[in-house]
């Protein structure tokens, strides 16, 4: 008799993340896989179901324009638990820290259904930031049976919040598995651009940022186009109306910045992989960008993924207008500072993470071990 394991993913990064994981298990006998889209970000999600050539069992479509986060919250609730309820899983997967993952976490504890934790461990020390990812995780954590840490580092931190070591696997993180499936696909970028001239490549939309935070990233954005208008700046941006708005009027007007709507993934890894650095508030670039040897700043004062820093592949730039153009300016200038950075190592995964979180979860419904 088969297993039955429900997966949920809500947003874009939740679905490259669990796409290895939802791959690996159609292929194991034991397991009666069922797809749950939130659909907390839906275009974006659609277009990663669609190159990974995954479909959704269930679709609880819960985006809604400017939805509060207590709206959200209440709905994911309240459509999650009446799911759990049909379906009685086995157990339930989900990725990562944002809102529908701390819903999922929480309604299975209320259901007494196992749930395991894709990318677990990830710790900032500040509730307020990422905000309110850093709270979610950290929710998650405290209902999840397994917790599949990503790094050495994420394990130690579910160690120091008293998670038993026997509930912890350290697998590599799954978005490594699926950016070298996707690189070795060599998708296109599908924007046109310059060949004779470099790309810097950049991605903004983190909550915490919202308002003067990010008035001030884009002055330093659009510093950095006067300056240097021999380089193309490529921006997807977020659909976020507080992101979407101060954008566009902020950077629109420069002729070497090319302002267009969120990229499907494949096209993005394809840009990554083009740039000559990136500027970015995301936490999956600065996982995925070592692994493709592009270097990355991070438009945040502290990060989760220590490692990436540690390694000397991304480096903390924050939000302040003066310290964004010079480090980017000094990566524009110096290419031994961009060799610095740009060393093709990843210390988040080897592409075998979706390998070792289906071994765990065979063991335990299967008996069975690699």
């Amino acid at each position: 008799m088969s297993t039955k394991i429900l997966a949920v993913v809500g947003t874009r990064p939740e679905a490259i993340k669990m796409a290895p994981v939802i791959l690996a298990l159609r292929n194991e006998p034991w397991a009666d896989l069922r797809v749950l889209a939130t659909a907390q970000h839906r275009q974006m999600l659609d277009q990663v179901f669609s190159w990974f050539g995954i479909d959704a069992d269930i679709d609880l479509n819960i985006m809604r324009p400017r939805q509060s986060l207590p709206q959200l919250t209440a709905r994911l609730m309240t459509g999650l638990d009446e799911v759990l309820e049909r379906e009685e899983p086995a157990a339930v997967l989900a990725q990562g820290d944002t809102t529908s993952v701390m819903t999922t976490a929480l309604g299975c504890f209320y259901r007494n259904i196992p749930f395991g934790h894709v990318e677990a461990g990830l710790r900032s020390g500040d509730l307020a930031s990422p905000f309110p990812e850093e709270a979610n995780r950290v929710v998650a954590g405290m209902f999840a049976r397994w917790h599949f840490a990503p790094t050495e580092q994420a394990k130690q931190n579910l160690l120091a919040a008293s998670i038993s070591e026997d509930d912890i696997d350290v697998t590599g993180n799954t978005v490594i598995d699926a950016l070298l499936e996707t690189s070795r696909r060599d998708p296109d970028i599908g924007i046109e651009l310059d060949s004779e001239k470099p790309l810097v490549l950049i991605t903004a939309h983190r909550r915490e940022n919202f308002g003067r935070p990010f008035e001030q990233v884009c002055a330093a954005l659009s510093d950095l186009a006067r300056r240097n208008p021999g380089i193309q700046f490529l921006y997807p941006v977020h659909p976020n109306p507080n992101v979407r708005e101060i954008a566009y009027r902020t950077l629109s007007n420069l002729a070497n910045f090319i302002l267009c709507e969120p990229l499907d993934y494949a096209s993005f890894v394809a840009a990554m992989k083009r740039a000559l650095f990136i500027i970015s508030d995301s936490g999956g670039v600065q996982e995925e960008a070592p692994a493709l040897a592009t270097p990355v700043l991070v438009l945040r004062e502290e990060t989760e993924r220590p490692e990436a820093v540690q390694a000397g592949v991304v480096k903390l730039v924050g939000t302040d207008h003066g310290r964004i153009v010079a480090e980017a300016q000094d990566l524009i200038d110096d290419p031994d500072t961009r060799a610095a950075m740009a060393l093709g190592i990843s210390p988040f995964g080897d592409g075998n993470a979706a390998v070792r979180i289906v071994s765990r979860l065979r063991a335990h419904f299967a008996g069975k071990n690699d």
